[in-house]
């Protein structure tokens, strides 16, 4: 508790017990903290910068959207017990998908990219493993299986990450989710999310790979169960058909509780999307 309270910033002595026995508890702590278990994020200023007189440091006071991320993700990774799993495929069936969409009337006023097909192929990955779309409730000592998919999107904006979220995706048809994608990337990076649209998110992709990074191991976002990370897609040699041929080819590394969530759930769900990347004709047998 004390290794929770001082990354969090939490001074034990001004809390006011509420545990067993007059002892602190891991809800006072969070609550110390700014009550950000749920997750939400509210919008504030820009934090105000503050330089010492030799210019050689500069220090910026954590709070508003940056603390209650730092909070939640401290309390996410201490509360669920992380497992990361990670693949590399060949997603050249995507990128072709892709152009091909860009062309399309009714996608052209919105941003088509990889994103958009693999958000897909999550959704429908999720039908197949819905244990994945779910959330281990502690009090009720329940697991509570979503049968609705808010997608949430990650999203670094200038005050901080958000991870707003397309409520109800599951039902969106290929053309709607890109315009819902397009519509909540835009909405977050202009700093206009709202709290309900941060609220509420079952499942979570977020994208290193547009930093030009390959992979990572993401922490999942508070109240979900799993998170999917996307690498950077690049071209590199591979292997078809025992010829080394130049493709289009990525990694996704997925986190998930391994509380209720075991290797074979995380396995079966993070295979099920790399076979749509690949070839996302699949799709048509779901």
């Amino acid at each position: 508790m004390r290794r929770l309270a001082r990354d969090l910033g939490v001074d034990l002595t001004t809390l006011t017990p509420t545990g067993p026995r007059g002892t602190v508890s891991k809800e006072d702590v969070l609550a110390a903290a700014g009550g950000t278990a749920s997750g939400q994020a509210t919008r504030v200023a820009p934090p105000a910068v503050a330089a010492d007189p030799a210019g050689r440091e500069t220090r910026e006071p954590v709070k508003g959207v940056r603390k209650q991320m730092a909070a939640a993700m401290v309390a996410s990774a201490y509360s669920a017990p992380h497992v990361t799993e990670w693949v590399t495929v060949d997603a050249t069936a995507t990128v072709d998908l892709v152009a091909r969409l860009q062309e399309r009337p009714e996608l052209r006023d919105v941003k088509v990219s990889p994103l958009l097909v693999i958000a897909r192929a999550c959704l429908l990955a999720l039908r197949r493993t819905p244990l994945v779309n779910s959330t281990w409730d502690e009090a009720a000592q329940e697991v509570v299986v979503k049968h609705y998919v808010n997608l949430g999107i990650a999203a670094a904006t200038p005050r901080g990450l958000v991870v707003p979220n397309i409520k109800d995706a599951h039902e969106l048809s290929l053309v709607d989710l890109a315009g819902a994608l397009d519509e909540l990337v835009t909405t977050a990076r202009a700093g206009r999310s709202q709290p309900a649209d941060l609220a509420g998110g079952t499942f979570t992709i977020t994208n290193v790979g547009v930093f030009g990074v390959d992979g990572g191991t993401p922490i999942i976002n508070p109240g979900e169960s799993a998170i999917l990370c996307l690498g950077a897609i690049r071209k590199q040699p591979w292997v078809v058909d025992d010829e080394v041929v130049p493709r289009h080819v990525m990694t996704l590394s997925l986190s998930f509780d391994h509380r209720h969530i075991d290797g074979a759930t995380g396995s079966r769900f993070l295979a099920d999307v790399a076979g749509l990347v690949s070839d996302p004709a699949t799709a048509l047998l779901f």
